[in-house]
């Protein structure tokens, strides 16, 4: 297991190879960046979308939360911490493309799904439910489809909350009107731990398939 002390000496290890190889590429980067993708993708450890996509620092402009998820476009008081990384990707960064990544055996989907911390306080679960509560209509819809416990159901639901997440990225005006004029793309797929394969949604079918 990885721990503080083992990251330092990745660290040191880091700063004595790659980093002196790739100077130039670093210094480069110190005066800026300009990814073409945005990645929102889940906290969860075992899926690091720069392992997965194989890229280089720079190259991809990632958002990690619990289920990769998106709120939809709103303005009341808070702190909108997925909200102000997309505006800064869209209208600063002007990134091409917005890829949405859910995965497989993914905690916040499976929580959503059994609804097991509804009614929890805020500390011991209840933040996680306020948040994954953005997946209630999914829920619904999944649990008359597949019930909610069992690998179908579990997939399901991780399929699904793309689909919302696409659907919430949609309510921002900028992002309409960019992917309207062409100057945006929006991508869903989803990251099997379990056998390694992307699946990518084709929006016109609602179908994820294998690439």
């Amino acid at each position: 297991m990885t721990h503080f002390s083992d990251m330092l000496e990745g660290y040191a290890r880091f700063r004595s190879s790659e980093w002196v190889s790739e100077r130039d590429q670093w210094e480069k980067l110190g005066e800026g960046q300009s990814p073409k993708v945005m990645v929102i993708a889940c906290s969860d450890s075992r899926v690091d979308p720069t392992q997965i996509f194989d890229t280089r620092p720079g190259e991809i402009f990632v958002v990690r939360n619990v289920a990769a998820l998106v709120p939809p476009f709103e303005t009341t008081p808070g702190r909108h911490g997925v909200s102000a990384a997309l505006e800064f990707a869209v209208q600063f960064l002007k990134v091409e493309e917005i890829l949405v990544m859910g995965h497989g055996y993914c905690g916040g989907c499976q929580a959503a799904l059994s609804r097991a911390m509804d009614g929890m306080e805020p500390g011991e679960g209840g933040f996680i439910a306020n948040w994954i509560s953005l997946l209630d209509e999914a829920q619904a819809k999944v649990a008359h489809s597949h019930g909610t416990h069992g690998d179908a159901a579990e997939r399901a639901m991780e399929m699904e909350a793309v689909k919302v997440s696409l659907a919430n990225l949609r309510t921002f005006p900028c992002v309409r009107q960019k992917e309207k004029s062409g100057e945006l793309t929006l991508h869903g797929a989803v990251f099997a731990i379990s056998d390694g394969l992307l699946r990518v949604l084709d929006e016109t079918s609602g179908d994820f398939s294998a690439v």
